[in-house]
């Protein structure tokens, strides 16, 4: 089954900067948007950052200025720069993905950052 597989996260202390990946366990076709998620303790799951395979890209309120997505479409890579952090950025990042060729949306398994206060 394919997967996505996250990497980069970490403790950082506020103010402090990561870089998230994402990549696929193997080539998935016709991948429209990716998008980065998070899941803090206690709370949903909540969009961060998006960004079609047009380049249109979609933020979080709360991330806007200090994260930034982007992706290779030619690796189907994904990332997320994620720069002045704080703690309420503490959470478990998942990577997500659609495709045309699929009624299923791709997830990897996450990556925990962590802010501490």
């Amino acid at each position: 089954q394919v997967q996505l597989v996250e990497s980069g996260g970490g403790l950082v202390q506020p103010g402090g900067s990561l870089r998230l990946s994402c990549a696929p366990s193997r080539v998935i076709f016709g991948i429209n948007s990716m998008g980065w998620y998070r899941q803090a303790p206690g709370k949903e799951r909540e969009l961060v950052a998006a960004v079609t395979s047009g380049g249109s890209l979609n933020y979080a309120d709360s991330v806007k200025g200090r994260f930034t997505i982007s992706r290779d479409n030619a690796k189907n890579m994904l990332y997320l720069q994620m720069n002045n952090l704080k703690p309420e950025d503490t959470a478990v990042y998942y990577c997500n993905a659609d495709s045309v060729y699929s009624d299923n949306l791709f997830w990897g398994q996450g990556t925990q950052v962590t802010v501490p206060s």
